[in-house]
């Protein structure tokens, strides 16, 4: 085990391999039920491998995929992790009216707290997708009773981001309002670069982000956070037909390497859960 004192959050965003944005215009959400949904298999291995190593984590999960496994819902509480939500069905909030963002986050929050029993403090937007130009987000949370985001990536990015946003948890809408929390960036060369997990951990070399993550412990000395996906971990999925070139790499890049990369992650780092580790801390 690493000697670093600080913990880092250990996240899980749980969707399926045919509910990430990449795939919008390739899967209608009305063929959901259709698909081979492998979703509840692969997280209750990464279950397991937080159970081999005494880890909790926070798994941000869709309410469509709540209503469909309760059962691993009630396990993930009942060994400790936090629950948290990831909306109901993935829609990007770009796409939502206030109106229609506030109804999706009461419906999956009630889902997930009438399922589990435990209240949820914690929300991540689909694809990160609160922007400038949605900060409005933020409000809703706070007023339907979330007391942290998890939803803008200070990075610049064709499909996301906020580049100006700062690298760790803070306030964008004041100290009475909900706390942000960003995916973990390293400061390199002027330049943000995203070392927080995703398909860029499968991009980079293990000992890269290994390098990017401590840096972010011991030279920025703030706790870092990883995020990933059940279907990152299941190189065997159902692979989809008539992909553009960028997508096919987004998606299925290393998917092969990632499980034994994720197994050196938790041996080499600290690991916990998002609200044990920055809600506990005054900003």
């Amino acid at each position: 085990m690493n000697n670093n004192k600080l913990k880092n959050a250990m996240t899980v965003d749980v969707e399926d391999y045919f509910q990430v944005s990449a795939f919008e215009k390739h899967i209608n959400k009305s063929k959901w039920d259709e698909q081979e949904c492998r979703v509840e298999n692969n997280t209750n291995k990464l279950l397991d491998l937080f159970a081999k190593y005494e880890i909790k984590a926070t798994f941000f999960t869709l309410g469509w995929v709540a209503e469909r496994y309760p059962a691993l819902i009630k396990r993930i509480v009942a060994e400790g992790h936090e629950l948290a939500s990831h909306g109901y069905d993935h829609v990007r909030i770009i796409h939502q009216t206030p109106d229609e963002f506030r109804a999706d986050v009461i419906k999956t929050k009630n889902i997930l707290e009438d399922i589990s029993g435990v209240a949820i403090k914690g929300y991540r937007a689909a694809s990160y997708s609160i922007k400038e130009s949605n900060l409005w987000a933020l409000d809703v949370l706070h007023e339907t009773g979330h007391l942290y985001s998890s939803s803008i990536y200070p990075v610049k990015h064709d499909l996301y981001g906020i580049p100006d946003a700062p690298r760790f948890a803070y306030y964008p809408r004041g100290e009475e309002s909900i706390l942000e929390i960003p995916i973990t960036t390293l400061q390199l060369a002027g330049k943000k670069l995203p070392c927080g997990g995703g398909g860029f951990f499968r991009l980079y070399p293990y000992a890269f982000s290994r390098w990017g993550l401590n840096h972010v412990n011991t030279v920025d000395k703030e706790s870092g956070m990883f995020y990933f996906h059940p279907w990152e971990i299941d190189p065997d999925q159902p692979r989809q037909s008539g992909l553009d070139f960028k997508t096919r790499v987004r998606h299925y890049l290393n998917l092969n390497k990632f499980y034994p990369r994720l197994e050196k992650l938790l041996q080499d780092f600290e690991w916990g859960r998002m609200d044990k580790i920055f809600l506990s801390v005054k900003r």
